[in-house]
C-alpha cells in the first residue's frame, strides 16, 4: 500500500516542542514514561480475576442465571486485558524489558484474538494513518458494507439506520476477530488494502499455540468437566463474547469515530497521497478525549480516555497520561490545534452514534477535511 505524506515531514514544528516539552517533564520529575508501578498490580488483579470468572461461569455452579452474571464479569474483564494489559504491552509502554513487554503483548492471544494480527492493524497501519480513509484500517469499508464512517466511502439505502443496527451489532467484534478476521488475515496476507508482515517462527508458535491452547480451555475443558449442557456453555460463551464485544467496540470508537473528530482525504494532485497535516497535528485532530482527570475512568478504559495523549506518545504507560495531558493541551493552544474532549462517556457515545447517522444520510455534500 502505498504510503501517505504529510506536512513538515522532516521537522514538524509543533511536535518538536511537544516531545521537547513531554521529555522535560519525565527528566524533571526522574519518571521512565513506559513503567508504572501500579500497571503491575492492575494487571495481577485482572488477569487473577480472568481465570476467576472463567472458573465460576463453566464449573462452580450449576444455575444458568448466576453463570450468566459470571459471563458477563468474564467478557468484561477480557475487554481490560486487552485495554489495560495488551494494548501497553504491545506499545513497548509497560516496561523497560522489551521481553516482559512483549509478554504482556501477547495477553490478547490468552482471550483468543492475535496480537501479531493486532499489530498489524492497530500499530502499523492504524496509528501512521488516523481516520484518513483508505488507509486507516479501524475505519475501511467495502463497495457494499454495513458500516459508513467517512463521506469518501460508498453509501446506500440502508446506512440511513446504521446508528440503530450497529449497536447490537458492536457485540460480534470480539466474535469475529476470534473465529475469522485472525485466519483470513492470515491466509490473505492482507488487513484491507494493507499487506502484513511475514510471520516469524516465533509469531507462528504464538498464533497456533494459543489458538489451540484456546480452544482447550473454552471448548474442551468445560466440554469435559462442567455439568452444563453443550447449548447452555455455548450460551454462556456467546454472552461473555457480546459484552467483551460491546465494551471493546464503544471505548475505542467514541475516540475517533465522532462528530467532533477530522476525516482526512488524500489529495492526489501531487503524485503521491496527500494530508495538509503535520503527522503530529493530525493525530490530535483525528483523536478525542472524554472523562479526563476521573482516575475512575482511567482504570475503566486502560487509558484510552486520553487518546490524544496515547496517540501522540504511544509508547508511554498509560498511567503516566494524566500527568502529560496539561502540557499536551497547551501546546495545542499555542499552535491552534484543536484539542477535543466530550464532557463524559456518555456524550462520547452520543457523538458516535451522531455521527453515524449523518453520515449514513449524508452524501459529499459535507465538508470534508483535507
Amino acid at each position: 500500500m502505498t504510503n501517505v505524506e504529510y506536512l513538515d515531514t522532516v521537522k514538524e514544528p509543533f511536535y518538536l516542542a511537544l516531545k521537547e516539552r513531554v521529555e522535560a517533564y519525565f527528566h524533571r520529575n526522574k519518571v521512565n514514561p513506559r513503567v508504572h508501578s501500579h500497571l503491575f498490580i492492575k494487571s495481577a488483579v485482572i488477569l487473577a480475576l480472568y481465570l476467576f470468572f472463567y472458573y465460576l461461569m463453566f464449573f462452580q455452579v450449576q444455575n444458568p442465571i448466576i453463570s450468566s452474571i459470571y459471563a458477563i464479569a468474564f467478557g468484561y474483564i477480557s475487554a481490560h486485558i486487552a485495554m489495560n494489559i495488551m494494548h501497553d504491552g504491545n506499545h513497548g509502554a509497560y516496561s523497560t524489558w522489551p521481553w516482559f513487554s512483549y509478554l504482556m503483548g501477547i495477553s490478547s492471544d490468552l482471550i483468543g484474538a492475535s496480537s501479531y494480527i493486532w499489530r498489524q492493524q492497530h500499530i502499523i497501519a492504524h496509528h501512521a494513518y488516523t481516520n484518513v480513509n483508505k488507509f486507516d484500517p479501524d475505519i475501511r469499508a467495502n463497495d457494499v458494507d454495513i458500516r459508513r464512517v467517512h463521506l469518501e466511502q460508498p453509501r446506500h439505502s440502508f446506512h440511513a439506520y446504521q446508528h440503530i443496527y450497529l449497536w447490537p451489532l458492536y457485540g460480534l467484534m470480539t466474535l469475529k476477530a476470534i473465529w475469522f478476521d485472525d485466519f483470513q488475515a492470515l491466509i490473505t496476507g492482507k488487513i484491507g488494502q494493507g499487506i502484513i508482515a511475514k510471520m516469524t517462527p516465533l509469531e507462528i508458535l504464538v498464533f497456533w499455540g494459543s489458538k489451540l491452547s484456546y480452544v482447550v480451555y473454552i471448548v474442551i475443558l468445560p466440554f469435559l468437566y462442567s455439568n452444563y449442557e453443550i447449548s447452555t456453555m455455548v450460551k454462556l460463551y456467546i454472552l461473555s463474547q457480546l459484552v467483551c464485544g460491546w465494551t471493546l467496540a464503544i471505548l475505542f470508537e467514541i475516540s475517533h469515530v465522532v462528530e467532533s473528530a477530522t476525516f482526512l482525504t488524500v489529495d492526489l494532485n501531487k503524485g503521491v497521497p496527500t494530508v495538509p497535516y503535520g503527522w503530529a497535528a493530525m493525530q490530535v485532530c483525528a483523536s478525542t478525549n472524554y472523562n479526563t482527570g476521573s482516575t475512575l475512568w482511567l482504570h475503566l478504559s486502560g487509558g484510552l480516555i486520553y487518546q490524544i495523549e496515547h496517540h501522540l506518545f504511544p509508547g508511554v504507560c498509560h498511567m503516566h497520561y494524566p500527568s502529560i495531558q496539561p502540557i499536551v493541551e497547551a501546546t495545542c493552544k499555542e499552535f491552534n490545534i484543536p484539542y477535543k474532549r466530550h464532557a463524559s462517556f456518555f456524550a462520547g457515545v452520543k457523538g458516535h452514534f451522531t455521527h453515524l447517522k449523518q453520515v449514513g444520510l449524508k452524501d459529499m455534500d459535507l465538508r470534508l477535511a483535507g
